[in-house]
């Protein structure tokens, strides 16, 4: 079926995080969900089985791995063993559990110096990779989604930033942010427990390309560095580019690695909460298991109904959801260079987020954006978006711009942040 993106859904009063946030005449822009209808499959799915009207305790439901199996191996040609999936209620839920399981000093993590090797012999030392005495922390690249910059605290162990670099002022329009490869070696040498990975990166919307993700890779496994890598976004890649899940580059990287993935992005469900880890090693899987025991709850049932229906039907959806988008990424990226004076736009090659420099802006006028860039399209523009300085380093000056919405709700955005620049601009 044809499924109608323009014709806009009146969200309010649905108990929104979206959209009953903010007062009434506020267009909002920012958490990252879709303003559009869910796939017919996943309605239909869910209608049948709350007809049932008997919703006590389940097991994890027939058919779901297969459909996720087959899901990472026709879009992402990445094959990987029933076995490997761990479900959880949420990738930030995985993260931090991967953190709090491999990094912390009262983690159960004794390793056999075997079961982990390392290229680096003496990252690993006689007793195993991971049994260290003190925490070696989490690395991260920021700017970057806000609930890793609190991945080192809820563990108790410190966070080291390797920040991304941003384009040089003369290749804005066409560049993108890259990687500062001689730092993270640096950072590396400090022997983190864990490397954080975003990818598709959220906010600045890169897609890392092979040979980024094969230098990531190399560089962990010759420090001792375990990988988490968060591919919520991995199925939100636009026609120029293609996800490369991390541990699908070589078994010894996927051995190495925890991979993190949702329907929740990808069909707009994430109320419904369902996640995966794609764990290849039986040791690192057990300890992620063990850890979360008392903790961490078991999935919805309606979650993991969505999440089959979505994986076995929901792909036509997908196809016309991603062509809808990318057409509003383009047609954002033009006004914001031809209608917004003082403001950049790093062209997402992932992701329904835009990362939008207003620096050029703020430095004609401070005085107005003293209360963050963000507020300031709020107050005069009625517009609710994301603050770029609660990215991290790096996001000083910059707002997030959700564009996953119909295009007359974008186009009236946009009025009003033209309408919010020029007052500064004239």
């Amino acid at each position: 079926m044809s499924y109608l993106f323009d014709r806009p859904i009146d969200r309010r009063g649905t108990d929104s995080e979206k959209w009953d946030r903010f007062d009434p005449d506020v267009l909002p822009l920012w958490v990252a969900d879709m303003d559009f209808p869910s796939a017919e499959p996943i309605v239909e799915a869910l209608r049948k089985r709350l007809e049932h009207r008997v919703f006590g305790y389940t097991n994890e439901i027939r058919g779901l791995r297969e459909a996720i199996l087959k899901w990472l191996e026709e879009r992402h040609q990445w094959k990987v063993a029933q076995e490997d999936i761990v479900l959880l209620p949420g990738v930030v839920v995985g993260f931090n559990l991967a953190a709090r399981t491999f990094c912390s000093t009262n983690a159960n993590t004794q390793y056999d110096s075997d079961s982990l090797p390392s290229r680096d012999a003496d990252a690993v030392g006689h007793t195993g990779l991971l049994n260290r005495s003190s925490p070696r922390g989490v690395l991260i690249q920021p700017p970057v989604y806000p609930p890793f910059l609190s991945v080192g605290r809820n563990a108790g162990v410190p966070l080291l930033e390797n920040p991304l670099l941003p384009p040089r002022d003369t290749e804005v329009e066409a560049g993108q942010y890259t990687i500062d490869f001689d730092h993270f070696h640096a950072c590396l040498k400090q022997k983190p427990s864990l490397f954080l990975l975003c990818n598709p990166h959220n906010p600045v919307g890169r897609v890392y390309t092979r040979q980024e993700l094969e230098k990531m890779a190399e560089a962990c496994l010759k420090a001792g560095t375990l990988i988490c890598s968060d591919e919520i976004h991995a199925d939100l890649v636009y026609s120029a580019y293609r996800h490369i899940p991390i541990a699908s580059l070589d078994p010894e990287v996927g051995q190495r690695t925890i991979t993190l993935m949702a329907p929740s992005k990808t069909f707009n469900i994430p109320s419904l909460e369902l996640a995966f880890a794609v764990i290849p090693n039986p040791e690192l899987r057990n300890r992620f298991q063990i850890a979360r025991r008392g903790i961490v709850g078991e999935v919805n049932l309606f979650g993991m109904v969505a999440a089959k229906a979505a994986y076995e039907e929901g792909a036509p959806w997908l196809d016309e959801v991603l062509q809808y988008m990318e057409r509003n990424r383009d047609y954002l990226r033009q006004v914001v260079q031809e209608r917004l004076p003082g403001v950049r736009m790093y062209c997402p090659e992932g992701t329904y987020l835009a990362w939008l420099d207003c620096r050029e802006l703020i430095q004609q006028a401070p005085e107005a954006f003293r209360e963050g860039t963000a507020n300031y399209f709020l107050e005069h523009g009625r517009l609710g978006l994301n603050e770029g300085k609660t990215f991290g380093n790096g996001g000083e000056g910059h707002v997030r711009l959700n564009f996953a919405c119909p295009r007359s709700i974008l186009e009236e955005a946009l009025i009003r942040m033209e309408r919010a620049v020029r007052r500064i601009t004239g």
